[in-house]
């Protein structure tokens, strides 16, 4: 099929297309389910060379793809979230090859017991079978997830953004050539036909072939998935995440990790987009702090005391404290002490990533268990929330929800659990 057929609108048998993708998976989900450790890992292992290999052509299909988001007017965020590099295809093969290395996550024994009767009782973790992923921009979630659906005996049905269309289908056969030299079937890793939006709306109906469905965007993105979805959603909100300094934070520190969280890279959803500062300690911490964010670039938003520490300081407004902006804009907050600071996160956060700097282990703690979000740090940037830098090599998203994973989803968490029981020709009374 040309690029051109692909990229065509809906036709009338588009339906058809995603339900045979649909069967292809399930079937895949089935081999995968049994296919041994070190078979996947080779497959991994062989991805990452075949994204390495394929560098040039990965980086041709990125131009096309940012070419086309420059002339539709795609926001710099957006671009520097689908714009790829040599650095960035080499993290992703470095990724892959963390995943291929970690330790297989299914058919562990979660827990095992012996009844009074004599059953032996073991729960087992198990894939969860057919996944499907919804994402937008950025095309390294296709490694990402492929990999890790992989890992964890899943087979993937890919749906990654209009505009990262080529990108991701460079990167995609890569995967298919880690794949082909394992002897996998290459529709363990699928995409839908087209870069039509009716295709989602397909994928989120197929309750039977599709398992879950894990969305990975912006609002507007989770919110259909949410309002369309007959299949059970592994749901990633959005990343209003907040850094707190509390009055006994250390300078050097507060300094450190307010500039890295907010501009290390403002379009991730770990960025830090409200700065909460402790009133009695506003005018010693904050002003080196605003010069530096100043300096880098950023647009500042604050209170009354904040706008009288810089004259840079834009008025925050009331929607400011509810907004991702996934730029380099920060709202900055004084605050009357520990509660509330507490009081303004429960209120204005998403429950994503929240961190507070302090020396004082008794606010730290309560910081850590008052906070009701997915990842909660003390002294340490909200940059972390990521789970390349929680060992997981990669991650599907960063879950804010409370049922089966929580923060970043890996390959542990792409599993879920069965009972094996034992016996010896038991029957009960």
């Amino acid at each position: 099929m040309t690029a051109e057929a692909l990229l065509k609108p809906e036709t009338s048998d588009l339906e058809a297309e995603m339900q045979a993708i649909g069967h292809a998976a399930r079937a895949a989900a089935a081999v995968l389910a049994t296919t041994p450790a070190e078979t996947k890992v080779t497959a991994l292992r062989a991805a990452a060379a075949a994204l390495r290999a394929g560098l040039p052509a990965i980086l041709a299909a990125n131009r096309q793809d940012m070419t086309a988001a420059r002339a539709r007017g795609l926001t710099p965020a957006l671009l520097d979230r689908l714009e790829l590099s040599q650095a960035r295809v080499e993290a992703m093969a470095r990724g892959v090859e963390e995943i291929a290395e970690q330790p297989d996550p299914v058919g562990r024994v979660l827990a095992r017991w012996e009844r009074p009767n004599g059953l032996i009782i073991e729960r087992v973790s198990v894939p969860l079978g057919v996944i499907g992923i919804v994402y937008e921009s950025r095309p390294n979630v296709t490694a990402d997830a492929g990999a890790l659906c992989l890992k964890s005996g899943n087979a993937a049905i890919l749906r990654g953004g209009s505009e990262s269309f080529h990108s991701s289908g460079a990167i995609l056969a890569a995967l298919h050539k880690g794949l082909a030299a394992a002897g996998l079937p290459e529709t363990c890793l699928q995409r839908p036909p087209s870069t039509d939006r009716a295709a989602v709306g397909h994928l989120l109906r197929m309750h039977g072939l599709v398992d879950v469905i894990v969305p990975r965007g912006g609002k507007g993105l989770i919110a259909r998935v949410l309002a369309e979805a007959r299949v059970p959603v592994l749901a990633h909100l959005e990343g209003n995440c907040h850094v707190y300094l509390h009055a006994a934070s250390d300078p050097a520190k507060a300094l450190a990790i307010a500039v890295n969280a907010k501009m290390r890279r403002t379009s991730i959803c770990g960025a830090a987009e409200t700065l909460l500062v402790d009133r009695s300690a506003a005018e010693a911490l904050l002003p080196p702090i605003l010069d530096a964010l100043a300096e880098a670039g950023c647009e500042l938003r604050g209170d009354a005391v904040v706008q009288g520490l810089d004259p840079r300081v834009k008025p925050a407004s009331e929607a400011d404290w509810d907004t991702e902006f996934l730029d380099a804009v920060l709202a900055i907050k004084t605050v009357e002490g520990l509660d509330a600071a507490l009081a303004h996160i429960d209120r204005h956060g998403s429950h994503h990533t929240d961190a507070i700097v302090t020396e004082d282990p008794q606010a730290a703690e309560t910081f850590l268990a008052r906070v009701d979000s997915a990842i909660v740090l003390h002294n340490a940037s909200t940059q972390f929330a990521d789970g390349g830098e929680f060992g997981m090599g990669a991650e599907i998203g960063i879950a804010t929800g409370r049922l089966h994973a929580r923060g970043p989803v890996g390959a542990n968490e792409l599993t879920s659990y069965k009972y094996r029981v034992r016996g010896q020709g038991q029957t009960r009374p």
